[in-house]
C-alpha cells in the first residue's frame, strides 16, 4: 500500500513524475523593522563576507544601503 501524497488529487500532482516530490511551502522570511535596526541612529554600518556597508535614512524617510 502506497502513503496518499498530499497533493495526489490536486490536478498539477498529475503532472509530476513520481520521483519528483511535491512543492515545499517557502518558509516565512525573517523580518527586522528598520527602527529595530537603527537604533535611533540616521546611519549604521553592516559587515557582510568582510565588506562593510553602510544604511542610510534619508531625510525623506527612504533607506539607502552603499558599499
Amino acid at each position: 500500500m502506497t502513503p496518499h501524497h498530499p497533493l495526489a488529487s490536486s490536478p498539477s500532482a498529475a503532472l509530476l513524475p513520481p520521483d519528483i516530490p511535491p512543492p515545499q511551502r517557502p518558509r516565512p522570511r525573517k523580518r527586522v523593522s528598520s527602527q529595530e535596526l537603527l537604533a535611533n541612529e540616521r546611519e549604521i554600518e553592516i559587515e557582510h563576507v568582510g565588506q562593510l556597508y553602510r544604511l542610510r535614512l534619508t531625510s525623506l524617510g527612504k533607506l539607502i544601503l552603499t558599499k
